[in-house]
């Protein structure tokens, strides 16, 4: 697979940068291989390796894909999970084997961003609405935790089959899905009134 970076954005040329370096430095079994990398006449590329099932918000929010079942969603979570000190993560950013076994891609703002817990100022806020945490936006500061929170936000999608990011607008405004599901989120009954209706309550109860 290949990634092309906007050779006109100077974020695209720093998260690319950041991808070649933080990849080429790191191997985790749960993200994805840098196979190489290209820099020729403003083409900024980056070959890593294919994931025959794609990426999850495509089986999530794809019209017409067929649900995933309570089972792959669980171990599609596990794999995010076991990559989470690594990543900086939307749902298209949780990629697929032909075995859902996950793996992690697009690290760019996570390795432009803190390291060992210490914070990091941007002044240029850059992200995906709906992922970023509430003190990264209002702020520009990004934390280790910042991840956290987004590793949340995917939980949430895997959970409720509703995306993040589907409803926020270029100004970023519209519906939170964070914000939407805390109500429901206190007790057993409320979490099972959110759980993804396509599952048909094929799923545990305890």
């Amino acid at each position: 697979a290949i990634k092309k970076s906007n050779p006109d954005s100077t974020q695209g040329l720093k998260e690319w940068q950041a991808e070649v370096k933080f990849l080429g430095k790191f191997s985790h079994p749960n993200v994805v291989k840098l196979f190489g990398y290209c820099w020729e006449n403003k083409n900024f590329l980056l070959v890593y390796e294919y994931m025959q099932k794609g990426s999850l918000d495509m089986h999530l929010f794809r019209e017409g894909a067929e649900p995933l079942t309570w089972d792959i969603r669980i171990k599609i979570a596990m794999g995010a999970a076991q990559g989470l000190a690594f990543f900086h993560t939307t749902d298209n950013n949780v990629i697929c084997r032909d075995n859902y076994n996950a793996k992690l891609s697009d690290f760019g703002l996570a390795r432009l961003g803190p390291v060992n817990g210490e914070s990091y100022v941007s002044t240029d806020i850059a992200g995906t609405y709906g992922y970023m945490a509430p003190e990264y936006m209002a702020t520009g500061r990004l934390y280790v935790k910042s991840d956290v929170y987004a590793f949340g936000v995917v939980m949430l999608e895997i959970i409720t089959g509703l995306s993040a990011s589907a409803d926020y607008n270029q100004n970023g405004t519209g519906r939170n899905l964070v914000e939407w599901a805390k109500p429901f989120l206190t007790n057993i009954k409320g979490i099972q009134r959110i759980i993804d209706s396509r599952l048909d309550q094929d799923y545990p109860t305890k």
